[in-house]
């Protein structure tokens, strides 16, 4: 179980976001690659990177940001956001990333996203962003009439490497990760589902560890992490599967 910290961009900058609203921005870190190495010193084995600009505007607008993530740290790094053409796809592999997180992609060209699997095999996620249980896209801009498990089962056997399921409305608000949701489309499908949305303190660590999540890969935490609310060590040690008070003086 992968509990990955979330470095999102926006103007080469760490932010979080309410509800995926960019005037909602609050700045954590004016240094990426810095904080991509502190994640890295507090044990966390990988990263996971999404470049808000890039999102909106369709193309990668802080690759000069995830560049200097990519040299600061030894974790793998996932990265989505304005990744849109198997050039893109080639381009971002061929610098280091771990693997590519298609988003709109995978609503608007569903044949590409299966076409990259087969180009890069375990190099290719799928971010799939919901409000009200409905797609989501463009940068959670503009909403689809496609239902989550239904946008999912479009990839079964086409070598997607794992699912990052969003709840727009549990975004950068801390009330806790949609575990029914999540579950629900990770009992749905054979692809590995990653948590994300929410996430808000040690008890959605611990949720994480309950046998009918356990088919999850991981979740990801962002503002919890930044806020203090979540102590790394502590997190990683219920994960583990030590008990949460070993890691208390």
């Amino acid at each position: 179980m992968i509990l990955f910290p979330a470095i999102d961009l926006k103007d080469g900058q760490c932010v979080r976001l309410k509800h995926g609203d960019m005037a909602t921005a609050t700045i954590y870190n004016d240094d990426p690659a810095a904080q991509a190495l502190a994640f890295e010193k507090q044990g966390f084995e990988w990263l996971h990177v999404v470049d808000l600009n890039g999102a909106f505007q369709g193309q990668s607008v802080n690759s000069a940001a995830v560049g200097a993530i990519l040299k600061a740290t030894k974790n793998p790094v996932q990265l989505g956001g304005g990744i849109r053409t198997l050039e893109q796809i080639e381009d971002w592999l061929d610098r280091g990333l771990a693997r590519v997180i298609l988003g709109t992609v995978a609503v608007r060209d569903p044949d590409l996203v299966k076409q990259a699997c087969k180009a890069f095999p375990g190099k290719v996620a799928v971010g799939i962003d919901a409000k009200g249980g409905k797609v989501a896209v463009e940068g959670w801009a503009e909403a689809s009439s496609l239902g989550v498990i239904e946008l999912a089962k479009k990839f079964e056997g086409a070598g997607v490497a794992a699912i990052i399921y969003t709840d727009i409305d549990r975004d950068g608000v801390l009330t806790g990760i949609n575990w029914d949701a999540t579950i629900d489309l990770a009992d749905a499908v054979s692809i590995p589902v990653i948590a994300s949305g929410g996430l808000a303190s040690i008890a959605d660590i611990v949720r994480m560890t309950m046998p009918d999540a356990k088919k999850l890969e991981g979740a990801i935490s962002g503002r919890a992490l930044y806020d203090g609310r979540i102590d790394p060590a502590e997190a990683l040690a219920i994960l583990q599967g030590r008990p949460a008070m070993e890691t208390r003086p």
